[in-house]
């Protein structure tokens, strides 16, 4: 798997990620209810619940689903969940980042280390893996959004932004994660909402993969989003 960029490599991890399985919803009320509780109810005083609610609908969650996830928040007997990191490899020496949200690590963290075992990884200790990774905040546009790259490029620019990937799929803005909020509500004010926005690790440099290494990798990568407590899944190719 040679010469992958950024957009590839996120929309391969999103597409292992987002498939239609029974628990997608179930993750996504998690965040929005997490994303409520620290924070404020209302989207537009919380940047991360503005956020969590706009990966919900493009993940198509109906509105109900979402206001139950708000409103759960306000109810004293809702599970407090914890923001969890986890890293190891997979096959090939893939590094790999797991994020959780978890009312019990001393459950998630079992369940994650023996998906890495049976699918041909190793699940490693606190910044083992890190190190082959940055964090960006990472704002995905289609081409429509603007009339040309260039007209996007002044979008970005003014909305303080700090770089621009192009692909025929469209456009992935990069900012650092202190400006992501900033960003995004500038980006959304001039060019509506975006198609996905988050916070992320991506590869500083991508392995390269074979196909046989590529379908195991696969399989643990499923493995593990299976798991309720995984929010996401972060390769390094």
């Amino acid at each position: 798997m040679a010469g992958h960029s950024k957009w590839h490599n996120i929309q391969h991890r999103k597409g292992a990620q987002d498939k239609a399985r029974g628990n997608l919803f179930t993750k996504l009320a998690r965040e929005i209810t997490t994303a409520a509780k620290l924070g404020d109810m209302n989207p537009e005083n919380n940047p991360r619940l503005r956020v969590a609610i706009l990966n919900a609908r493009k993940n198509s969650m109906p509105n109900d689903n979402i206001k139950r996830a708000v409103d759960k928040a306000g109810d004293k007997d809702t599970d407090n969940f914890v923001g969890a990191r986890y890293e190891g490899k997979g096959p090939g020496n893939v590094p790999i980042i797991i994020e959780a949200l978890t009312d019990n690590p001393r459950r998630t963290a079992p369940e994650i280390r023996h998906a890495f075992s049976k699918f041909g990884g190793e699940m490693g200790t606190e910044n083992s893996v890190m190190f082959f990774f940055t964090q960006f905040g990472l704002i995905f546009y289609p081409l429509s959004a603007a009339a040309d790259e260039d007209a996007m490029m002044m979008a970005i620019m003014d909305a303080g932004a700090d770089d621009m990937e192009t692909s025929e799929h469209g456009y992935i803005v990069k900012t650092k994660p202190d400006d992501f909020m900033s960003v995004q509500k500038n980006l959304s004010d001039s060019l509506g909402e975006p198609e996905r926005a988050e916070i992320t690790f991506v590869a500083n440099n991508p392995m390269e993969i074979d196909d046989d290494t590529e379908a195991k990798l696969d399989k643990l990568i499923n493995a593990l989003d299976d798991l309720d407590d995984v929010q996401k899944v972060i390769t390094g190719i």
